[in-house]
């Protein structure tokens, strides 16, 4: 079974990432960037202080803890699975943008992993008032989850299983965000004699 399904991962990688020209190269390659994301963060933050006021910084710790907890997570699994990337699999035909081959191994992307973590935990955080956000908070997460494959350094399993992580990642920290708000809100409250 496990031969069949890395087949299949290995087919599918080769078929995404084999659309390549040099255009969309610079495109994915700049794409794949943290920074260039930035006024997309700071659309979303709008929301998140729209909604939530004062307690957007308990909120912002709480993004920044799930962060490093993504990031760090798969680390630890990709240097325990030691699942090589395919920029580093021999006998891999692999188109490969500016040299980058990424770390040695793989398994399970960060990227997929921090996007949709963050995704999930907006989506919680803000509720149904604020859906039309979604869209483009997904659309992010897909389009830099996908210049992983373009880039030849992830293979689809690995992004659908960062995927998975960042999803339950996402809301255990969603939750655990809106608890601590709901008990700073009820300590302001007056204490009725």
């Amino acid at each position: 079974m496990i031969e069949f399904l890395n087949h299949i991962d290995h087919t599918l990688f080769l078929f995404l990432n084999g659309f390549h020209n040099p255009f969309f190269d610079q495109v994915m390659f700049g794409a794949t960037k943290s920074l260039i994301w930035f006024p997309l963060y700071l659309f979303f933050l709008l929301f998140v202080i729209r909604k939530y006021k004062w307690n957007t910084l308990v909120i912002l710790v709480f993004a920044a803890l799930m962060i490093l907890a993504s990031d760090q997570l798969s680390n630890l699994v990709k240097d325990t699975v030691h699942r090589l990337r395919p920029s580093n699999q021999p006998g891999l035909m692999v188109h490969i943008v500016e040299a980058y081959k990424g770390g040695t191994y793989g398994f399970y992307s960060a990227h997929a992993t921090n996007t949709c973590s963050v995704v999930i935990f907006m989506i919680i955080l803000l509720g149904r008032k604020y859906a039309y956000v979604y869209i483009p908070a997904i659309i992010w997460s897909v389009f830099t989850s996908y210049t992983r494959i373009y880039l030849g350094v992830h293979y689809p399993g690995d992004i659908f299983a960062g995927w998975i992580a960042g999803s339950l990642i996402g809301y255990l920290f969603a939750k655990a965000t809106l608890k601590v708000i709901k008990i700073m809100e009820r300590k302001k409250q007056p204490i009725s004699s």
